[in-house]
């Protein structure tokens, strides 16, 4: 946890006073927030967006170093070493995460109406993130609480479950394919092709030498789709099996949060260590410089989310787009007589 942070009763944290580094962040999240409320008073879209980029870099300068550097998949980095319960990065406390999300979410919003409106002009940029974990790890939540203030219009939100009878009819790539984001549109997996190798290797429903050329399947899949314009942000949520079995217990003591447990969800449990051995494995063949894996502490869901929100919205920031210009032909003088000449 950061500095001055108290576990409460909820499983949350609260700040019991604030430590340097918490004082840092408040401060700089202030300076963010009188930068993004400055951006519509600049004159013209290049100067709006150029306030807009210096106000996401002094959301990014809250932390101590960048998720994009701290949280991905290298060799030798183990997921079982990962403590659910850190912070890396980030010091400080629930209340801090939660005004870092309000602000970068207002952000994510204007880059999202950005990349949308480069998709109806023709652009091929567009974004898939990629969400697993164990269950319990935060996986919905994520979407609910970053994309707050997104436009439903170009955000496309699939979970993938078990196979259905149809899809086994097909390669098991074809019903990801089918999901995928088109030109402009951010598409969110819960879950994705990556259940594909890692249930068969848990389970052995699969021959290995099936499950295992999946790896460079895979690879070549997303190596042509960020070839062709899509930006690929793959997260692992990392959840301790103490505070898994927190919310397992938290869903069945309340009724209104009992239909989303199931007897497998125990199963899945019992198997833990098997499922971590996969995860491994996984990262260390599919973790690519063209599509990284992130293992993101998950215990703290402020925390986690607060990740995805800097991933988010630096990686479309960092497509560095502009504002299409209108369709050639117009003529927006021309427009504006027609406009004026109506009669009221």
């Amino acid at each position: 946890m950061g500095k001055g942070d108290k576990r409460t009763d909820d499983g949350s944290d609260s700040g019991i006073g604030k430590s340097a580094g918490g004082k840092h962040i408040g401060k700089t999240l202030k300076r963010a927030e009188n930068g993004i409320e400055s951006i519509e008073t600049g004159d013209g879209a290049a100067e709006r967006l150029a306030r807009a980029a210096k106000s996401s870099e002094l959301l990014s300068a809250v932390w101590s170093l960048p998720p994009a550097q701290r949280l991905m998949f290298h060799a030798g980095m183990q997921v079982t070493q990962v403590r659910g319960d850190s912070t890396p990065g980030f010091d400080g406390d629930k209340t801090d995460a939660e005004r870092f999300i309000a602000l970068s979410s207002t952000e994510i919003a204007r880059y999202q109406n950005l990349l949308y409106a480069n998709g109806v002009r023709g652009s091929r940029r567009r974004l898939l993130i990629v969400l697993q974990g164990m269950d319990a790890s935060g996986k919905g939540g994520i979407v609910k609480h970053v994309f707050r203030q997104g436009n439903p219009m170009g955000i496309h939100y699939h979970g993938f479950g078990a196979p259905t009878t149809e899809e086994r009819a097909h390669d098991f790539l074809w019903r990801v394919e089918r999901e995928l984001p088109d030109p402009g549109w951010i598409a969110v997996f819960d879950r994705s092709h990556y259940e594909d190798i890692v249930m068969p290797h848990v389970y052995g429903t699969l021959p290995e030498e099936t499950w295992r050329a999946r790896y460079d399947i895979i690879n070549d899949f997303e190596r042509d789709l960020v070839a062709d314009g899509c930006t690929i942000i793959k997260i692992f949520l990392v959840v301790s099996r103490e505070e898994q079995k927190r919310h397992f217990l938290g869903r069945l003591d309340d009724p209104t949060k009992r239909w989303k447990f199931d007897m497998s969800d125990l199963d899945a449990r019992d198997r833990w260590n098997d499922y971590m051995a996969a995860w491994q494995e996984t990262f260390e063949r599919t973790s690519t410089p063209a599509a990284p894996w992130y293992l993101v502490p998950a215990d703290n869901r402020w925390y986690s989310r607060a990740v995805v929100s800097e991933l988010l919205r630096t990686s479309l920031k960092n497509m560095n787009m502009t504002w299409p210009a209108l369709k050639s032909g117009i003529d927006p003088d021309e427009a504006k007589r027609r406009l004026a000449a109506e009669r009221r």
